[in-house]
């Protein structure tokens, strides 16, 4: 795969990805109520199938008094009595099968179904991040000697010797040059070895004395010059 596609894929996943995506967790499920009416010493409906978490009302129609309490079961359940128009309400929480009747009407008989409730299915949130474009890579341009084949770069070699035969012979032939130009150097040498020696005092003494004898030479030439010009005055 060419290297300049990978950011063009990369792109195009972060257009389809889009926005952040929240997926929310489903509602749980609400409890359900469900009536049963005592009436003509009976219960109705006298099977009812509920889920665990709903609530049973029991509502007495009858001139005579009921209640409700259960025979079987996971667990035991016993009503107040009601009279005419009264009302009890359990919520079942424990899933089986109950078995209830009414104390006062011991033929007053009924079944409750209780089932488990369903587990809710949470969905903790999923985020889509979309992925961050990386900076396209920059493509190494190839020289035109990487891309020649091997042979050619064999070939190559020959010519390149060849070329560097003469470089070689030019090198030998100008290296002459240095040396002609560092000729001057033992003149350098010599100077700074007499500048270092101590000058001789005869030299320095000759050297004085021959000033003093050019200092007078110039004080009598100055004078006889005075001379001359005051002579033509006084005549």
């Amino acid at each position: 795969m060419p290297r300049l596609t990978v950011p063009r894929i990369l792109l195009a996943a972060l257009f389809v990805a889009g926005p952040v995506t929240v997926l929310p967790a489903p509602a749980a499920q609400a409890a359900t109520t469900h009536q049963v009416v005592m009436s003509g010493y009976a219960f109705a409906p006298r099977s009812l199938t509920i889920m665990a978490g709903d609530t049973v009302t029991w509502t007495n129609q009858d001139q005579a008094p009921h209640d409700v309490k259960t025979t079987s079961g996971p667990a035991s359940i016993h009503s107040p009595m009601l009279n005419k128009g009264g009302s009890w309400s359990h919520t079942f929480t424990a899933a089986g099968t109950y078995g209830y009747l009414c104390t006062v009407h011991p033929g007053m008989t009924a079944q409750l179904v209780v089932q488990p409730a369903a587990a809710p299915t949470t969905h903790a949130p999923v985020h889509h991040h979309p992925a961050p474009a990386p900076a396209p890579t920059a493509v190494p341009r190839r020289s035109a000697a990487s891309a020649m084949p091997p042979m050619n770069m064999d070939r190559s070699r020959p010519a390149t010797r060849e070329a560097a035969a003469p470089a070689a012979s030019e090198g030998a032939s100008s290296s002459p040059v240095p040396s002609a130009a560092a000729q001057p150097a033992p003149d350098t040498e010599s100077a700074a070895a007499s500048a270092g020696r101590p000058l001789d005092p005869l030299l320095l003494l000759t050297g004085a004395v021959a000033g003093v004898a050019v200092l007078c030479l110039l004080l009598v030439g100055s004078r006889s010059a005075a001379t001359r010009s005051e002579d033509p005055g006084t005549s």
